[in-house]
């Protein structure tokens, strides 16, 4: 399907916020179709290790910088993937006015690279924009229940924006976008103290210690597996026909947290308890995409199940607590994830 009358074919791209856990992931199946790729990161939540494979690959090259200045790219661009924001609570909290800075600036000025390059534009955008929401599952019309004042409203009112943005330079006619609603995704590469859900509690369970359950932990979540949704990505991007709605992208199957804490428990053989603690301010009850458009549109849905892609993940952290023991037992640095950079999801 031609993007604007060019050729499929050795496509450039630019992936904003590469370097970090799903933008690396998206790096290297973009280089496997056999594109070019240009990184842009900042270095503020990617890790230099996400690149380590990709780096020797003459089709891709790293741009250290933040988007939040304009991007005086020369290459010709035929694709931008905007990744670019620390998508944990706790990243995205750390400088509040940075992450709406990312949204809302650092979006602006890819949307004008894409505009200047008669680019295709796909903006990550994610499950908060539906805040806590009173409906469910969520379909991509509900307009959703959001605290704009809270200490969660930088990212998800930066990217309630962002998707503003994004619709405008679509009505007015300056860029093909389109928008992805991201909901949780999980796999190798997620840094291990990024705060996130699954990451917790695998290296919780692999240490021994208590696991960490916020509330009762009866609110669920849906998990995605992160080839199933770079695959989600892509056939959003690789569409012909615009979709003009965001879509949902995310696996439709929904599990309380004191099931996934479950699961890990056995898939790690841990002997770990529970730890409970108070539920954090606007965290949301439940969250599970309908994905229903992505099925039509894309012919999108993810096949890793849950089971599957913990062991996966589970395995991958294995490895990384083996790789900084030894290289403690050797004198040298514990953390290998390399330089801390800028953003994934």
């Amino acid at each position: 399907m031609p993007i604007a009358g060019k050729s499929m074919a050795a496509r450039t791209a630019i992936v904003a916020g590469g370097a970090g856990f799903l933008g690396s992931h998206l790096c290297e199946r973009l280089l496997r179709k056999g594109h070019r790729v240009i990184c842009v990161d900042n270095f503020l939540t990617g890790a230099a290790g996400n690149l380590e494979t990709l780096r020797n690959d003459a089709r891709f090259s790293l741009t250290e910088r933040d988007i939040c200045r304009p991007l005086d790219i020369r290459a010709r661009i035929d694709e931008v993937y905007n990744l670019a924001c620390a998508a944990s609570p706790p990243r995205y909290q750390a400088d509040p006015i940075h992450t709406m800075r990312t949204c809302v600036l650092g979006t602006l000025n890819l949307l004008e690279l894409a505009e200047r390059n008669n680019a295709r534009f796909v903006q990550a955008s994610t499950s908060e924009v539906y805040g806590d929401p009173e409906q469910h599952p969520q379909r991509e019309d509900y307009w959703g229940n959001v605290n704009c004042t809270g200490p969660r409203a930088c990212y998800d009112e930066g990217k309630r924006a962002a998707e503003t943005l994004c619709f405008d330079f679509l009505r007015e006619g300056r860029a093909d976008i389109r928008v992805a609603r991201i909901f949780n995704t999980y796999g190798p590469r997620m840094q291990r103290d990024d705060g996130r859900i699954v990451s917790n509690l695998i290296v919780q369970a692999l240490a021994g210690k208590p696991l960490t359950v916020y509330g009762d932990g009866s609110q669920t979540r849906s998990f995605c597996y992160v080839s199933d949704l770079v695959g989600g990505l892509l056939a959003l991007m690789e569409v012909d026909r615009n979709p003009a709605v965001p879509i949902n992208l995310g696996n439709p199957r929904e599990f309380t947290i004191n099931e996934l804490a479950e699961l890990v428990v056995k898939a790690t053989g841990s002997r770990s308890g529970i730890s409970f603690l108070p539920l954090p301010e606007d965290d949301p009850q439940r969250r599970r995409p309908d994905i229903s458009l992505a099925r039509q549109l894309l012919g999108w849905e993810p096949s890793v199940p849950l089971e599957e892609g913990l062991l996966t993940t589970i395995r991958y952290f294995k490895r990384q607590t083996a790789d900084r023991r030894a290289r403690t037992a050797a004198g040298g640095p514990a953390v290998a994830e390399g330089v801390a950079m800028n953003s994934d999801r």
